[in-house]
């Protein structure tokens, strides 16, 4: 066999680009697996909930169940006696609230007078100390978008929301071929001291088939072969003829005279690259054989391993469209300001997106019980014991959780809530687009006030203007006057009263808000959806204080939702979306314009163009019409410029 010799060495960026032009598109096919063997897997397909979670009401603090109604009135002054079994019951947390209760006094605020008498100092409200059914998860939202890999979190959250399995790209399978006369395997020693003179212990294809399981892939490994070229061939023809995905040839990719890898590739295939200008990892062979990937990698451990992982590995997270992982520290300015308790570290679940030139971290739940937090979270923002909180005008660190070049591609959208936005999410996704998208729902108004500040880069609303029946123009005009924003359409969605199914209270219009025996579930200050209701509650000359429940709120329509379904209220205010989501009844008030707001100025920015991209897609708008309750087809429609 006469010597190969690298005749066209390629450098590591020009042999990248040679293999993923050539296998880079290819994927794993879809498989069906339980939740519980899912741990690192990638999803083939979005997932969506089941059901809510928690399903029932429970607990959230040791104490006593109470009917909030029967401690108004308490004081220091005026304490309040209550007898065990009719006023109150003692229960721990987590357990199911007692029929007939909503508010739990935390023990601490609890004097036992006697076996059947205890003592309260203060009153109680409604759902205090008390996890709401759906609090953490709501049936039908998305949790995992595909293309994700699964975490210990997901798994939980998956489960607990009713899902049992789940779609995932299958982990590739890679063959493993050792090769070398001078190699020994390691089952044939029962002592190192049994190694002839010339002889090496066979460890590199330990080391690879150990990286191949960090890439989520399976190794296997065949038995050793000697330096023969047809025991190398048979072995590589055994191998390209099974089901592995890659084949992988260690040693025998150099020049030598018994280097014989890379005459057979070519015998049997084409040769794509055989030299890499990198050190170390020079020998690499880049070939294929029967439209499978073969690697010839170096015999050098060091060698071994540095091709790998410029090659192999991102090769096996291509095909299960699975992202190589970085862990770094970046600096951050929260979106807002972020008090924290004096006295306790706090590791806050944050989104990250670059918003300009700064990293912008919106906060997550912080509930205890909230793991949605974990399976959202891009990164991890420690609050020392000693300090009070953080600034947003402050940097600290966060430790990511995701590839730093993934906040890079985040969208940051803070504003009011809609469903679509999940839609939008997977959608981008799924048209292939490297864009992350993290929302933050504040409400129209806090969208504006966050486009002021130079935290996202863009907003959702739908402010209607009273007076001229327009939405969000004269907003924008009055709180970002002198900032140059382009108003694009996105939806018009159906806006009005959510309410359990059947009816049973015969709620036809806002009017029977005031009515006594009905308690209602709101959206907080700030939202478009509050300004609407407030305006409709002005036409009909209804005072807020005359609405059992006005104070109650939530933060998205789907919150309010499963408050109704849950028995929480007996109504709410929502979109029908929302409602149909849950099978819910719904009574239409009125439909309503919802727009993103974007800064002229981040127009350019490659996420965005994704985004508008996206929105005017015909399989966007198919999406989104089936949900129910809108109307997009203006989605992508540029309405107008203002400052």
């Amino acid at each position: 066999m006469k010597r190969q010799i690298y005749l066209d060495l390629k450098t590591l960026e020009e042999a990248k680009v040679i293999l993923f032009s050539r296998f880079g598109g290819e994927k794993t096919k879809p498989e069906e697996i339980l939740v519980r063997d899912s741990l690192h897997r990638i999803t083939a397909e979005p997932v969506f909930a089941r059901f809510s979670a928690p399903t029932y009401h429970s607990a959230a603090m040791d104490g006593i169940a109470v009917k909030a109604e029967s401690t108004y009135g308490t004081t220091e002054r005026s304490p309040k006696t209550l007898k065990t079994g009719p006023d109150a019951v003692w229960i721990n947390t987590g357990q199911a609230m007692p029929g007939g209760f909503d508010s739990v006094i935390m023990v601490e605020k609890v004097h036992q007078l006697d076996e059947e008498r205890l003592e309260i100092r203060s009153p109680s409200y409604p759902w205090q100390n008390v996890r709401k059914v759906g609090e953490d998860i709501v049936a039908t939202q998305l949790l995992l978008p595909q293309h994700h890999e699964i975490r210990p979190y997901d798994m939980g959250a998956l489960i607990s929301a009713g899902i049992l399995s789940v779609m995932v790209r299958r982990r590739p399978l890679v063959a493993v071929i050792p090769t070398g006369s001078e190699l020994m395997a390691l089952g044939d020693l029962q002592s190192p001291d049994q190694l002839k003179p010339g002889s090496i212990i066979e460890f590199n294809s330990v080391v690879l088939a150990g990286l191949i399981r960090e890439s989520g892939a399976i190794p296997e490994v065949y038995g050793i072969v000697q330096d023969s070229e047809d025991q190398i061939a048979a072995a590589l023809n055994r191998a390209v003829d099974s089901e592995a995905h890659v084949v992988i040839i260690n040693a025998g990719s150099s020049a030598g005279s018994k280097d014989y890898t890379v005459h057979l590739i070519a015998e049997m295939g084409e040769v794509l690259v055989h030299g890499v200008a990198m050190m170390p990892g020079k020998p690499t062979i880049l070939g294929v054989v029967r439209g499978k990937p073969v690697i010839g990698n170096p015999g050098y451990v060091v060698s071994s391993a540095f091709s790998f992982q410029q090659f192999v590995r991102p090769l096996l997270h291509s095909l299960q469209a699975k992202r190589l992982p970085e862990t770094k520290k970046v600096k951050v300015r929260p979106s807002r300001d972020l008090p924290s308790k004096l006295g306790t570290e706090e590791f806050l679940r944050v989104n990250i997106g670059k918003v300009g030139d700064k990293l912008i971290a919106t906060p997550l739940q912080r509930a205890a019980g909230s793991i949605t937090s974990l399976t959202r979270a891009e990164g991890i923002l420690r609050i020392p014991a000693l300090s009070e909180g953080v600034s947003q005008e402050e940097a600290v660190d966060a430790e990511l959780l995701v590839e730093e070049q993934e906040i890079e591609r985040t969208i940051v959208i803070i504003g009011s809530h809609d469903i679509t936005l999940d839609i939008l999410a997977d959608e981008v996704r799924r048209r292939g687009d490297d864009v992350r998208i993290s929302s933050g729902n504040v409400g129209s108004l806090g969208g504006l006030m966050a486009l002021r500040k130079g935290t996202s880069h863009m907003a959702g609303s739908h402010l209607l203007d009273v007076e001229t029946g327009e939405y969000n123009l004269s907003y924008v005009k009055r709180y970002l006057k002198g900032m140059k924003v382009s108003i694009f359409h996105l939806v018009l969605r159906e806006q009005g009263l959510i309410l359990p199914k059947g009816n049973p209270k015969s709620i036809q219009s806002i009017r029977d808000l005031a009515r006594k025996g009905v308690s209602f579930v709101n959206r907080q200050p700030g939202s478009g959806t509050r300004v609407l209701l407030d305006y409709q509650l002005g036409l009909e000359g209804i005072a807020p204080d005359s609405i059992r429940g006005y104070e109650h709120e939530e933060f998205t329509h789907m919150a309010v939702a499963v408050d109704v379904l849950s028995g929480v209220a007996d109504c709410g205010i929502g979109i029908y979306a929302a409602a149909k989501a849950l099978d819910l009844d719904f009574v239409s008030m009125v439909e309503e314009q919802y727009d993103l707001i974007i800064p002229s100025s981040m127009l350019g920015l490659r996420g965005v163009q994704s985004i508008l991209r996206t929105i005017e897609s015909g399989h966007f708008r198919e999406r989104v019409r089936a949900l129910g309750g809108y109307d997009p087809s203006r989605s992508g429609e540029f309405w107008v410029e203002a400052s």
